[in-house]
């Protein structure tokens, strides 16, 4: 049954809450309203009034969050670039070793997400809250594990990478900080994922800018030395990002202990609570295994590749990295999509929630659908941005037409995906992923490659193929509305 909105003429209309007044969102308010309310994280009841527009206002900071997140690498690559290819390749070593450090931090704060986003809508601020503490528990057991692990081991650990000793003299003490110091990356992702769970993704935008502005100017300072700081090369920058993400995951817990917020620890929250925390766990496990298999698979993919040469492999890295930075707002429509189900849900609606989860995949398709005619109209040209070699630059012209070619299929995908995952289904988004990468994009890869001798070409086409296979096999299984029945 089609949703009965708020009459025209009450544009602000609004119900009390345990966590003051929220707003009903009415029809009729301009586009403007909508970025100001978004930007300055006005309390919105999600549960009730236009769809749409309540997207809209979870999906603008979610975007600028994840835009912010991706400018840490490319600042800390762009300093330290100045020093030469072993810290270079220092820098590198390491952030392939935190990639687990982010699948973990991924994978909780899918768990984190749909817990508290389920709470909020059954207007449980207490449940809410006792759901992130646990999270933040099991966050904190993860990162003094894995940081006593990285800060005694970081020689060997480059070593095993196959570092040269030359790069593990000039960058043990980089990977010692940036793993020692991993629960500032893993606090910030799970804090920022317990707000967009609760409709706060203005403060996790906000933490993120904090973040990159204390990592901006304090990187040249410290690898450098600039005025007072001391010169410490590339260990400089691993202390300004640490300083960085750590000063806005305490930025983001302050938000939290502040008392008037939807999600507020106070001391009667801080114990740990098994049969809760387990459920997190069960939740989170799924969470982190799908976002395993989709690095797993780009691995996979790199291995098929490599066996053409240099060049080939090179110009679908860069592809992949333009690919990559074009799917940022995506990821925040879909996490706004996550929210909308979550609370949809615990607030008794999946009606809304379906709905809502439609009205994204389409706002989804017409911004990666106009993103995918300029990619194939101007992959020369973005391509001559990152590469003047001419045989790398066809590998990627190539990789850039063929695999955004599927992007108004991943549109779906990408929100159908975390749809399943704002429900506390995590395991059929998991079980999707795994057929579509593992068993079909990589085995495609391989035949069209080799067996039909198309070369890197079929690799590439074999990208595109899956993005349209994941998206038809989430809106199949979407449809039949077994996550609605999901208790979590």
């Amino acid at each position: 049954m089609p949703e009965q909105s708020p009459p025209p003429a009450d544009t602000s209309a609004a119900r009390a809450t345990s966590s003051g007044d929220a707003l009903v969102l009415a029809p009729g308010r301009s586009t403007w309203a909508l970025i100001r309310d978004a930007l300055r994280g006005t309390h919105i009841d999600y549960t009730k009034g236009a769809t749409g527009q309540a997207i809209l206002i979870l999906a603008i900071p979610m975007v600028l969050e994840m835009s912010m997140e991706s400018i840490f690498a490319v600042v800390d690559v762009f300093f330290v670039s100045r020093l030469g290819p072993q810290a270079i390749a220092t820098v590198g070593l390491t952030e392939s070793m935190l990639t687990l450090v982010y699948t973990l931090a991924m994978g909780l704060g899918i768990g984190a997400t749909a817990m508290v986003s389920r709470r909020i809508g059954e207007h449980d601020p207490v449940g809410a809250s006792r759901a992130a503490m646990q999270a933040i528990w099991l966050g904190a057991f993860l990162s003094v594990t894995l940081g006593v692990a990285g800060a005694v081991l970081a020689p060997q650990l480059l070593a095993l990478m196959g570092a040269e000793p030359a790069v593990i003299a000039t960058g043990s003490n980089f990977t010692r900080v940036m793993l020692g110091g991993n629960a500032s990356v893993l606090m910030l992702f799970l804090l920022n994922a317990i707000f967009r769970g609760a409709g706060d993704a203005a403060i996790a935008m906000r933490t993120l800018w904090l973040a990159n502005a204390i990592n901006i100017a304090l990187g040249p300072c410290l690898i450098f030395g600039l005025g007072p700081f001391p010169e410490m090369g590339v260990t400089g920058a691993a202390v300004a990002t640490t300083i960085g993400r750590g000063t806005g995951a305490l930025y983001a817990l302050s938000r939290l202990l502040r008392p008037g917020g939807r999600v507020h620890l106070s001391a009667r929250y801080l114990r740990i609570e098994p049969v809760l925390m387990w459920r997190m766990i069960r939740l989170s496990a799924a969470g982190t295994f799908q976002i395993f298999i989709g690095m797993a698979s780009w691995v996979l993919l790199i291995r098929v590749l490599s066996g053409f040469g240099s060049e080939a492999l090179a110009g679908y890295t860069i592809a992949m990295r333009v690919v990559t930075f074009a799917l940022l707002p995506s990821w925040g429509m879909s996490n706004a999509a996550a929210t909308m189900v979550g609370q949809a849900l615990g607030a008794g609606k999946p009606d809304r929630a379906e709905k809502a989860v439609w009205i994204a995949g389409r706002y989804n398709v017409v911004f990666l659908g106009i993103v995918e005619a300029l990619f194939i109209i101007l992959a020369p040209q973005i391509v001559a941005l990152f590469t003047q070699d001419a045989g790398v630059a066809r590998y990627a012209v190539d990789a850039l037409r063929l695999v955004s070619g599927g992007f108004v299929f991943y549109a779906y995908g990408m929100v159908l995906t975390q749809a399943f995952n704002g429900a506390g289904d995590t395991w059929t988004p998991t079980l999707v992923n795994l057929g579509c990468f593992w068993f079909w994009e990589i085995p495609l890869a391989w035949a069209l490659a080799l067996h039909l001798k198309l070369g890197p070409h079929g690799v590439f086409l074999a990208v595109a193929i899956s993005y349209g296979t994941l998206a038809v096999v989430s809106a199949i299984l979407f449809r039949r509305g077994s996550w609605k029945l999901k208790y979590v």
